[in-house]
């Protein structure tokens, strides 16, 4: 009788004792989505508390000089407030210079704390640089004539690949090459620090190797991995049109508009062979899939393998790997006509 009567609170009491269990596991789950889409304003690091201590100058120290005279596997080269920089991917490292004609001895190291990195972009204050196999982005401020590692932000997707500066909205665009995943950086009004302000996704890319993209007008493109190119809406990342191409230029690496023609950098073909690298170029982005498009490798040699382009001093400049003594390109369009090819490095 005894037994009897106390069951009902027993069960009672394991009832409460499962529904505040649920109810904390919901509580859980929902603050890992909280915290998943919501990204955090402002990422300390241990580099930046130790940038900021008091008193902190930077006098009297100096950048140390390139060791080494060749570049090996360079993606990126581009200018900013008067500098040149080339981001020298296998060799872990970024450079600058005040001139091209300087050899690459003389130039001097921004960076080699990055892995694999790929990009480097400015806005004439703070820098931001992809370290690609770390899945970071460092931030850079130059103090007293050297650049000084002010900010880490970790955990940007997987293998971030490609940063630029958009001065229209003073943002800077960090993409995440395997998540489809857009990561925007701001500075804090009156301030040098940097916040992340949000991201963006295009799902259909999550899990496909995307290594750029280009941003023309209200529409940003994305040379996928999945044999197509994607034109989609800049604010809302709304796909709006794909273009298939065939599997010989599955692997593309950029998209540039230049003179009315679109120029893509491939680098392989859907089975990963770089003897498929090369440079395409087309007025009709539909027209790729049924053979709408010419090769213009040969302007610059070929056999190697080309990937970023980038436009500066009134020139088109292409980085290139694979092939020795021609690692980096300047050249003009001209009514459609590619001219003054020359191998700067």
């Amino acid at each position: 009788m005894g037994k009897g009567f106390r069951f009902p609170e027993k069960r009672k009491t394991l009832t409460s004792v499962l529904l505040i269990t649920v109810l904390l596991l919901l509580s859980g789950v929902f603050f890992v989505l909280h915290r998943k889409n919501t990204p955090p304003i402002l990422r300390l690091s241990e580099t930046e508390e130790a940038f900021l201590l008091p008193g902190k100058s930077f006098e009297g120290q100096t950048p140390a000089p390139n060791p080494y005279d060749q570049l090996s596997v360079p993606t990126y080269i581009t200018k900013i407030d008067g500098t040149y920089f080339i981001v020298d991917c296998y060799h872990d490292q970024i450079i600058y210079s005040d001139s091209l004609t300087k050899p690459l001895s003389q130039w001097l190291v921004m960076t080699d704390e990055i892995r694999m990195g790929h990009t480097l972009a400015g806005d004439g204050t703070v820098f931001l640089a992809d370290d690609t196999e770390n899945n970071r982005v460092l931030i850079y401020e130059k103090k007293a004539g050297v650049y000084v590692h002010t900010q880490t932000f970790s955990d940007i997707g997987i293998r971030p690949h490609y940063v630029i500066y958009r001065n229209e909205d003073r943002l800077f665009y960090v993409w995440s090459s395997m998540t489809g995943e857009m990561y925007l950086f701001g500075r804090i009004e009156g301030s040098d620090r940097v916040a992340l302000r949000g991201i963006r996704r295009i799902p259909a890319l999550n899990g496909c190797y995307v290594r750029s993209f280009t941003i023309l007008g209200d529409d940003i493109y994305f040379v996928s991995g999945n044999a197509s190119i994607i034109r989609a809406d800049l604010d809302s990342f709304k796909i709006k049109e794909i273009y298939p191409v065939p599997d010989s230029m599955a692997g593309m690496i950029q998209i540039s508009l230049i003179d009315g023609y679109y120029y893509i950098t491939v680098s392989t073909d859907a089975a990963g062979s770089q003897s498929a690298a090369t440079i395409l170029r087309t007025k009709d982005l539909g027209s790729l899939i049924s053979g709408g498009y010419e090769d213009v490798y040969d302007v610059f040699i070929g056999g190697g393998t080309p990937y970023y382009i980038t436009c500066f001093d009134g020139l088109y400049y292409l980085t290139e790997h694979r092939l020795p003594g021609h690692s980096v390109w300047s050249f003009r369009s001209e009514q459609g006509e590619l001219c003054d090819v020359k191998a700067v490095y």
